[in-house]
């Protein structure tokens, strides 16, 4: 019984000296985030599972920076949909942009860049450039 009294204070006192840090969730929001010491990480990795389980991340702290944060499964995942959320928006992008280059008119105007003279160029470089916007 003295045992797990002294377990008990033992593990509130851990959780006394664990503070909040504050970085944006997989959604973009500012949350706080629970912090454990490296040597808390360590001795209680299992808590730090369990909060980073149930609360998306956690963040690791050593010499009171933060060096690593831990994130659930399913904070990862949202990180990787994101990612890929955004490559193929810049993928539909591309392919739009690719798919006017290849108009004949496009295609007729990029011959025509070829074939003109080193002079031509010249002209129609400073004939954009000095064309209203």
């Amino acid at each position: 019984m003295a045992k797990m009294s002294k377990m008990a204070n033992n593990t509130h006192s851990q959780a006394d000296t664990m503070t909040a840090l504050h970085l944006r969730n997989p959604l973009g929001d500012n949350v706080d985030v629970q912090e454990f010491s490296a040597t808390e990480a360590k001795n209680s990795f299992g808590r730090v599972l369990d909060a980073a389980s149930s609360q998306g991340m956690v963040a690791i702290t050593k010499r009171d920076r933060t060096t690593a944060v831990v994130l659930s499964l399913d904070a990862y995942q949202a990180l990787l949909d994101a990612r890929d959320q955004a490559l193929g928006s810049l993928s539909h992008e591309f392919d739009a942009l690719l798919q006017q280059m290849q108009t004949p008119a496009s295609r007729q105007g990029m011959m025509d860049a070829f074939d003109a003279s080193p002079e031509a160029l010249g002209q129609a470089a400073l004939a954009a450039a000095q064309a209203p916007r």
